[in-house]
C-alpha cells in the first residue's frame, strides 16, 4: 500500500482536517490544528507531505521519527501539530486496512468507556452557573470553567472576590457531588496564583488547570503546597521531551497533552506511559473537532491512567458548526450518564462526511484568539 495524496481542509468553526489517500482505496483522517494558526499548520502539513507520498502508510513509527528528526529543527506547536494530524490519519488507515479499531493495534482496551466533562465558560462569567446547570441536566457529571478574566501580575482583591463568587455560584448550582475544575488558562501570574489557590480550597475542586504558564514550571511545587486540589497542565506542551521537565520538576498531578498538538497518537501514548511511571493521571485536552476526539478516545482506551476526557460538544466556539456535523453516523459520540463509549469501528471508529467537508471548506475560516488588555493598556494573557 502506498500514500498517493494528502489534502488539508480548513472547516468552520476553527478546525483543520487532513485526508490521506492510498492506492488501496483506503482513506485516513487526522486533525492537525493550532487554534488561530490553521493556515500555518496547513502549510507545514503540505511541506511534510513531500516525504510521505509514495510511502507505505503502515510504517507509522518510522514516519514519525523521520518527520520529527529529519527536519533538524523540531518541536513546537506548528510542527508537532502538523505531525499529529498526519499520525492520526496513518493510524486510521492502518486500522481500516485490518478492519480493527486503533486501540486493538495498541494492545487492546483497558476500559470500554470514559467519563467526559463539559466546558461551561467563565471568560465573561455572567451565565456560567446557568451553563453548569444545563450541562448537568444533559447528563454530565463534571464541568470545567475559566476562573478569571484579565488579571495583572499583581492585582486587586476585588478580582479575587469575583473569582470566588463565580465559583461559588457554580458550586451552588450543581451541588457538591459534580466534579468542578477551574482553569486559570495561563492568565494568572505566580503572585496572584498563590492567593487564588489558597482561597479556592473550600470548593473541593476536581483540579486547577494551568495555574501559571508552563514556561514557569519552577513555580509549580510552591503552588502545589498551597492547595489540596490536583494541578493539571500540558495543553501547550508538544512532546515527551517537554513533559519530561514537568515530571522531573514535580507538583503536577494531571497531564493534559493534546493529541492534535503533542505529536498525535504515537507520541501522546508515550507521554501517558511516562506519566504513569510517576503516578500522574492523564486528562487529554480536546476542545476541537470530531477527528481529534476520536483519536483521543482511542488513546483513552489504552492508557490506564486516563480518567476523564475533554470534548467540545456545544461549546461557544462551535457556533457555526458543532462536533457532530461532519460525521456520517453520530452514534460513536453518544454520551450517556456522563460517559462516552470507546469507538470500536475500524481505524479511529468514525466516518467523515466528505461531501459536507468539501462544502464547509469552501467557506473556511480565519479564527483568531481574542486580544485582551489590562486597564493600563498592556496586553493581557488570554
Amino acid at each position: 500500500m502506498k500514500i498517493t495524496a494528502i489534502t488539508t481542509y480548513l472547516v468552520p468553526p476553527r478546525w483543520l482536517f487532513v485526508r490521506i489517500e492510498t492506492d488501496a482505496g483506503i482513506v485516513g483522517w487526522g486533525e492537525p490544528i493550532v487554534e488561530g494558526r490553521a493556515h500555518t499548520v496547513a502549510a507545514a502539513v503540505e511541506e511534510l507531505s513531500d516525504y510521505l507520498i509514495g510511502k507505505d502508510p503502515r510504517h507509522i513509527e518510522d514516519h514519525w521519527n523521520v518527520l520529527y528528526r529529519g527536519g533538524f529543527y523540531r518541536g513546537g506547536p506548528i510542527l508537532m501539530s502538523a505531525l499529529a494530524g498526519i499520525d492520526q490519519a496513518l493510524w486510521d488507515i492502518h486500522g481500516k486496512a485490518l478492519g480493527v479499531p486503533v486501540h486493538a493495534l495498541l494492545g487492546g482496551p483497558v476500559r470500554d468507556r470514559i467519563r467526559v466533562y463539559s466546558w461551561i465558560g467563565g471568560d465573561r462569567p455572567a451565565d456560567t452557573a446557568r451553563a453548569a446547570s444545563e450541562a448537568v441536566a444533559r447528563g454530565f457529571t463534571a464541568v470545567k470553567m475559566n476562573g478569571t478574566e484579565e488579571m495583572q501580575i499583581v492585582d486587586t482583591h476585588d478580582k479575587v472576590t469575583r473569582v470566588l463568587e463565580n465559583v461559588q455560584a457554580v458550586r451552588d448550582a450543581v451541588g457538591p457531588d459534580i466534579g468542578l475544575a477551574v482553569d486559570f488558562h495561563g492568565r494568572v501570574h505566580k503572585p496572584m496564583a498563590k492567593v487564588l489557590m489558597r482561597e479556592l480550597t473550600p470548593f473541593g475542586l476536581m483540579f486547577i488547570e494551568e495555574p501559571v504558564l508552563s514556561e514557569h514550571l519552577e513555580a509549580i511545587p510552591e503552588l502545589a503546597a498551597l492547595s489540596p486540589a490536583p494541578i493539571a497542565l500540558g495543553e501547550r506542551l508538544y512532546s515527551r521531551f517537554d513533559f519530561k521537565r514537568v515530571l522531573q520538576t514535580g507538583g503536577v498531578d494531571i497531564l493534559q497533552p493534546d493529541p492534535s498538538h503533542s505529536g498525535g497518537i504515537t507520541e501522546t501514548r508515550k507521554i501517558a506511559a511516562m506519566a504513569e511511571a510517576y503516578d500522574v493521571a492523564i486528562a487529554l485536552h480536546c476542545p476541537l473537532g470530531p477527528i481529534a476526539l476520536a483519536a483521543n478516545l482511542q488513546l483513552d482506551a489504552v492508557c490506564y491512567n486516563a480518567f476523564i476526557q475533554e470534548q467540545s460538544l456545544g461549546i461557544h466556539y462551535n457556533a457555526s458548526n458543532d462536533l457532530l456535523d461532519y460525521l456520517v453516523d453520530r452514534s460513536p459520540f453518544d454520551y450517556k450518564e456522563g460517559f462516552v463509549r470507546i469507538p470500536d469501528g475500524p481505524g479511529l471508529g468514525i466516518e467523515i462526511n466528505q461531501a459536507y467537508v468539501d462544502e464547509r471548506a469552501a467557506e473556511g475560516h480565519r479564527w483568531r484568539n481574542p486580544i485582551w488588555r489590562h486597564a493600563d493598556g498592556s496586553v493581557a494573557e488570554w
